[in-house]
């Protein structure tokens, strides 16, 4: 019996990991799909919202839910801002130039956060601080939250791709965008909604796993490194790739920092990079937004 809730505690810690990189992962995604831009600053704005959140809460004792939306609206207007003010003047440059200006980016916002919040690890208050035993498997209620807002947060993503005229827009500019071009999309105003989506995804994200994490200025490096692990084995611009690659990459983990050793943990993603991409060089799913 100890063997299967140890089981099920990996299984559980599995998907909490999961759902955040999924989430980071596929606002990563859908700008690589559209724009095909390998958007570095992605991290960084990861960061932002956990320290928008955590500003909210501490500064201005804002609720938990109001400061994760107040932090996402914020955010999806700093990545909107990055993509009309260093996006949109390097599109007709090579791959290099935005690139490089992602980087640029990532490095102004993380010295900017150390300027405002200084360099100091921050810890973020929950009001969901219990613990919820299910058959004898302790489960934290922050985790299951991760969880189930993390996967409510994607069922929402496909309705809205799926369902709605303006995300059929952007699947249709990561399809053709010159055939979107011709029957009168206006490419502008998709790239910039893109953006704010996948700003608002990592904010969205930041806010939830900052409770059981620490908030810190570089706290989205290692986080964007794994994203782009996961979209590369998901299928570069693969909405369902991001999302299948985020649940391996966090099962991984989880199950080989208990199995194997917690010191592994963070290299764990980057061998299932090379073994995956051995098989199947493609990535698991094929490319382009879906």
């Amino acid at each position: 019996m100890d063997f299967l809730q140890q089981f099920l505690q990996q299984v559980l810690n599995g998907l909490t990991l999961g759902g955040i990189y999924s989430l980071v992962a596929l606002g990563l995604t859908l700008v690589y799909g559209i724009l095909h831009v390998p958007n570095f600053a992605h991290g960084a704005f990861y960061m932002a919202g956990a320290f928008v959140s955590f500003h909210l809460m501490t500064r201005y004792g804002v609720n938990y839910w109001l400061a994760m939306a107040g932090s996402a609206a914020v955010v999806a207007v700093l990545s909107t801002l990055a993509e009309r003010l260093v996006f949109h003047p390097l599109r007709h440059h090579s791959g290099l130039h935005p690139m490089i200006a992602a980087i640029g980016m990532m490095l102004f916002l993380e010295a900017t956060a150390q300027l405002i919040w200084g360099a100091d690890f921050q810890r973020m208050q929950s009001p969901y601080s219990g613990i919820v035993e299910l058959g004898g498997l302790t489960a934290p209620v922050q985790r299951l939250l991760i969880i189930a807002a993390a996967f409510l947060m994607m069922v929402v993503l496909h309705l809205f791709l799926k369902k709605t005229v303006t995300g059929s827009t952007i699947i249709a500019m990561a399809q053709n965008r010159d055939g979107a071009s011709l029957v009168g999309i206006d490419a502008n105003r998709v790239a910039m909604l893109t953006f704010a989506i996948a700003g608002a995804l990592a904010a969205i994200a930041a806010s939830l796993y900052a409770p059981i994490n620490l908030v810190y200025p570089a706290m989205g490096n290692l986080v964007i490194t794994k994203a782009f692990v996961i979209i590369i084995l998901g299928g570069m611009g693969s909405v369902p790739g991001a999302i299948v690659g985020g649940l391996i990459i966090g099962f991984a983990e989880s199950f080989g920092a208990f199995y194997i050793s917690s010191d592994y943990k963070d290299i764990i993603a980057f061998v299932l990079l090379v073994v995956i991409l051995s098989v199947r060089p493609q990535g698991l799913f094929t490319k382009g937004v879906r």
